[in-house]
């Protein structure tokens, strides 16, 4: 595989240290002061964007606190419901800062669900979306430990408003009472004790309370910001219950001094896009194949494909003797995104290396990065200016990895130890020791290899073991393998990869290739019958392949396949019976 931009003893990059959250929120202000640290609307088509600066951010944060701290708080679970907003930032800070154990929860969940974990950790408090009043009205007689509520905008009878929270909690921290004061900034939090429980939301079957320390966020974002410089501009657009979200895109961003922008939904992506004008993004591999496609797509539409694949050839030929032309090339595929956008940092599931080339031919690097819940997420990361194609990087500073069992291939599952490790599954010491082993290795239940340069460590990932395919014969099966290569496919929108179960009978092996049809595209090109199009586009994917890894059925759907709020489509949830 080859290296993209190979530098020898290419250097770290500079990281911020802090400890703990009141430190992080200290450190920043005292940094960046009036810049602003996040931008956002009060209503998605509000022409004005607010601000909020990293000075502002602290003395909410430290009234928040000190409220908080009033009445009791710490070590209380207190549970945080809605779609990413300023107040959510900063009520998950406020509440870390304190000693609080915050349980940040799937707003789109629905509300039997909700109280299931609520009841679980058994939260004291919950902070809340007005969005959300609804279903929060429907815990009150069902999560009995519930006795503080606390909506983010204009409060519901039984509810507090944030802002009468900040305004309370300002005057206790500015009053002559020192004590306020006196334990925002002497009360020492012990980092290695639970901190925040994240309930996975479980793509291939029920979720687990994951808990985590502040030492296990800190220092994945400590540790993981040596090998990537961001830039100055983000937006945020990822699920703020997810750690992904709240670590990578939100703690990590903040305190290295980031701008911001709070995106109000995926419907409005497009437009802040060119409102926001950002330099980097966060993003999933869903919403850059989105992205890809619709560039492919509107290319193809103008009758422009062409011209872009020959200019994307001509612009790699001059990027090799060191003339750069992509920002005149390409500026209008790169007027999508704004303008000025120059990087994505990708994770959550894998992403296509075409795609990944493609994005970087006009004009955008895409360091792709391999996280998990349990680890706070960020595992490892292809650098800016160090990556290797096909491969999610190296893991962070203080990040060990092992594979488990190897094959003869050198593949088996991906063990990591770091100080990011979870302390454990909530309540559940049984499945806490299927997976952290007597050396502190986290079984991550990802199937890969790992290749070593010297003393690195450069991970790939091949798929999941639960989603891995055995047939009687002994052979393995990859899903992911097969998925990346089918979403090659002119007009494949979606594709899972399974063992099908038949009706008929039940002893046949067959592998499945279930796709979701892109309809604009069948339009575009007069593709009348989908099926049979399919089928022969996955005949020249089997030629390409041994035998046993051949797809034996081609099932389409009518609609997407079913997902999480992080984009991940939830397998279990996917009917495998074939005829």
């Amino acid at each position: 595989m080859a290296f993209r931009n190979r530098k020898k003893n290419y250097p770290l990059y500079e990281t911020t240290h802090f400890r703990d959250f009141r430190e992080m929120v200290e450190n920043a202000a005292d940094r960046f002061a009036d810049r602003p640290a996040f931008h956002y609307k009060d209503k998605p088509n509000d022409p004005e964007i607010r601000k909020i600066t990293f000075c502002e951010t602290r003395d909410i944060v430290r009234a928040v606190a000190s409220e908080m701290y009033d009445r009791g708080i710490e070590g209380k679970k207190v549970a945080i419901l809605g779609g990413a907003s300023v107040d959510w930032f900063l009520s998950y800070f406020a509440l870390m800062c304190v000693g609080a154990v915050t349980v940040p929860v799937d707003k789109e969940l629905p509300p039997e669900d909700i109280a299931s974990i609520l009841n679980t950790a058994e939260c004291s408090y919950i902070f809340y979306a007005s969005a959300s009043r609804e279903k929060v009205e429907k815990l009150r007689p069902i999560v009995p430990s519930l006795f503080g509520f606390v909506e983010f905008g204009e409060a519901a009878d039984f509810a507090e408003p944030f802002d009468s929270l900040v305004r309370s909690g300002r005057e206790k921290f500015n009053g002559a009472d020192e004590k306020y004061r006196d334990y925002y900034f002497h009360h020492e939090i012990d980092i290695d004790t639970l901190a925040s429980i994240v309930f996975t939301s479980g793509t291939t079957g029920k979720g687990k309370g994951v808990m985590l320390s502040l030492k296990n966020i800190c220092s994945d974002m400590e540790q993981g910001m040596y090998y990537f410089q961001i830039t100055y501009r983000t937006m945020f657009v990822l699920p703020p219950h997810h750690t992904f979200g709240s670590t990578v895109n939100l703690i990590g961003h903040y305190a290295q001094g980031c701008e911001i922008y709070i995106s109000s939904g995926l419907r409005y992506i497009l437009n802040e896009l060119q409102e926001f004008k950002p330099t980097h993004l966060i993003l999933v591999p869903l919403f850059i194949e989105t992205f890809y496609k619709r560039i492919l797509a509107t290319a193809e539409k103008t009758g422009k494909l062409a011209i872009l694949r020959h200019m994307i050839r001509l612009s790699d030929g001059l990027r090799k003797i060191g003339v750069d032309l992509r920002p005149v090339l390409f500026r209008s595929v790169l007027k999508n995104f704004g303008g000025e956008l120059s990087m994505i940092i990708c994770g959550g599931a894998a992403l296509n290396q075409n795609i990944i080339d493609f994005f970087e031919s006009v004009g955008i690097v895409v360091l792709n990065g391999y996280g998990i819940t349990e680890c706070a997420p960020l595992i490892s990361c292809n650098r800016n200016e160090y990556r290797k194609n096909g491969s999610v990087g190296l893991p962070i500073v203080g990040g060990v990895v092992r594979i488990d069992h190897p094959n003869e291939n050198g593949e088996g599952e991906i063990c990591y130890k770091g100080p990011n490790v979870m302390l454990g599954y909530y309540r559940n010491e049984a499945a806490t020791a299927e997976v952290i082993d007597a050396d502190g290795f986290f079984h991550t239940g990802d199937l890969g290899r790992v290749e070593r340069i010297g003393d690195e460590q450069w991970i790939y990932i091949t798929g999941r073991s639960k989603n891995l395919i055995i047939f009687s014969n002994g052979k393995n099966v990859y899903p992911e393998e097969l998925e990346t290569d089918l979403q090659g496919i002119y007009g494949v929108a979606e594709v899972v990869v399974y063992a099908g179960e038949s009706k008929s009978d039940p002893q046949k092996e067959v592998i499945v290739a279930e796709i979701f049809p892109d309809e604009e595209a069948m339009k575009l090109r007069a593709i009348e019958n989908p099926q049979h199009y399919f089928e022969e586009e996955v005949k020249k994917i089997n030629q390409k392949n041994p035998g046993y890894k051949a797809i034996g059925k081609v099932k389409l759907r009518a609609e997407e396949f079913p997902k999480n709020t992080s984009r991940k489509i939830i397998r279990f949830r996917i009917d495998k019976t074939v005829e």
